[in-house]
């Protein structure tokens, strides 16, 4: 005879064979989609740790080639860097680095190259300026004043803005607006820290086209 705990375990199979029939099926796919995204998870996490080993194995090969200025590992090396690992801060060091070599041994269409194609495609902001103000200056060398300025007129974040100020400053000097330039350095001396030593650079390219900076500065407070 069935007790009634017999009674009330056999209702509760019951009901859960009955939620089951309509459930089960939801529920399995629910469970293989969980599974099935973890396992990706993991998948993702040792893809990414074994291309960043890859990167940085190709970017040490780039650091050796720059180091002992042969131009043509570094090309190479740089070229599987962009080819394969083009996506990471890896790739973009490279860059910036070989570009660096390219520009010592006067290859200044490659160094142009690389620096181009930081300022464009880096993820990382900060890469993408640093390599702005570098591809302004070389151009600057080479007198594409017009081609720099472009570079310097984008926006730049607070702690590269003096330093694109000061550069459009030589830009302008060099193309003779003594006007423009002295503006642009004010701009520059005024936004850097006190105790920049970069600061006094700026300071002395103002006196040399007859401006004083401290003077205007005070100048303008004694008119408040």
């Amino acid at each position: 005879m069935a007790t009634p705990l017999d009674l009330q375990e056999q209702e509760q199979l019951d009901e859960l064979k009955h939620f089951w029939k309509n459930y089960g099926n939801l529920i399995s796919w629910v469970l293989i989609a969980v599974m099935g995204a973890f396992a990706a998870w993991n998948g993702y996490g040792y893809w990414q740790r074994t291309q960043s080993a890859k990167a940085s194995a190709l970017f040490d090969e780039v650091e050796r080639a720059v180091a002992v200025a042969d131009l043509a590992r570094v090309e190479r090396s740089f070229a599987d860097m962009k080819d394969k690992f083009g996506g990471t801060l890896y790739a973009q060091q490279a860059a910036l680095l070989a570009a660096k070599s390219f520009q010592q041994q006067d290859k200044n269409e490659q160094a142009q190259a690389a620096l181009t194609w930081v300022a464009e495609k880096s993820s990382d902001e900060s890469y993408a300026q640093i390599a702005r103000l570098r591809l302004a200056s070389l151009l600057l060398q080479t007198r594409g004043y017009d081609a720099a300025m472009e570079r310097l007129s984008k926006p730049f974040t607070a702690a590269f803005s003096p330093l694109a100020a000061d550069l459009r400053g030589d830009v302008l000097t060099a193309q003779a607006k003594p006007q423009e330039a002295i503006a642009a350095y004010r701009d520059a001396w005024k936004n850097m820290d006190e105790t920049n030593e970069y600061r006094r650079l700026v300071e002395a390219k103002l006196n040399a086209l007859g401006d004083d900076p401290k003077a205007t500065l005070a100048a303008a407070g004694a008119s408040k």
